[in-house]
């Protein structure tokens, strides 16, 4: 078993490579973290990187702008602190993933819309979750949903999607409760904090998310005897792109919505 601290070495250097440097750059980082400054000669003799290396290895991270050098003889190597070198790569990375996202998503929906039958079916709760998750993060302007019922953890996994999409309308119609492993859930209370307008209404054990009246998709699960609680591996989803069917849903959904609203008005 190796000891705690090579454990905790290993881990600091996967990280750092992470960040784009290689196996002898994260480790010169990591030894220099301890010694603070140093030479080139300390330097190798205590992260066990070869002589010949270590000159190169140190001017990488000096490029990469992870230490300091100052002038001497020998030179004398300074870490940067990690706080500001993680902290700096961690928002360079962010910002390229952002970027990756906005680019990877435009190729991804411009390739959706070529597809000539735009009908999947989704198995498993959690890649049916995953898809409500990305539905509603690709929503430009409005989510509208009707919930029969919730698969564990669907509903804290909604509501944080719904709380990072302030700008979105959003709509549900909800049965009053439902069951979740033998625990009778108030679905209306879940999601009275995510900032959306909930209505209770009679719902039948299905659950539709619709958004921007463009795609929207239909879950359906086989339930217990007792009618309480769902079966998860049973459980399917149907992602649907037509946009004239999803628009279809939609303008139903509103008709139903606006009946609600005007019946629940005090």
């Amino acid at each position: 078993m190796l000891p705690k601290h090579s454990i905790i070495m290993d881990e600091n250097i996967t990280v750092l490579k992470g960040m784009g440097l290689t196996m002898y750059e994260a480790e010169a980082y990591v030894t220099l973290t301890s010694l603070i400054s140093s030479n080139a000669t300390e330097i190798s003799e205590k992260s066990g990187i070869p002589r010949s290396k270590i000159y190169d290895v140190l001017k990488g991270l000096y490029k990469k702008n992870f230490i300091d050098v100052e002038d001497g003889r020998p030179l004398t190597y300074n870490v940067k602190s990690p706080v500001e070198v993680l902290n700096r790569e961690k928002e360079r990375i962010n910002g390229e993933i952002d970027d990756a996202i906005s680019r990877l998503t435009n190729i991804y929906e411009n390739g959706m819309s070529q597809v000539q039958a735009p009908i999947w079916r989704i198995y498993g709760v959690e890649k049916i979750i995953n898809q409500e998750v990305e539905i509603i993060n690709r929503a430009k302007s409005s989510i509208n949903m009707r919930i029969g019922f919730l698969f564990e953890g669907e509903g804290k996994a909604l509501v944080n999607a719904f709380k990072r999409r302030r700008g979105l309308r959003v709509n549900i119609l909800a049965s009053p409760t439902c069951y979740i492993n033998n625990e009778e859930v108030d679905i209306i209370k879940m999601f009275e904090d995510a900032n959306i307008n909930i209505q209770k209404a009679d719902i039948p054990f299905v659950k539709v998310l619709i958004s921007d009246s463009k795609e929207m998709m239909h879950t359906y699960t086989k339930f217990s005897e007792d009618k309480r609680n769902v079966i998860p591996e049973t459980a399917i989803g149907i992602w649907n792109k037509y946009e004239d069917v999803a628009k279809n849903y939609d303008e139903r959904f509103m008709n139903q919505l606006k009946k609600l609203e005007k019946k629940n008005k005090p």
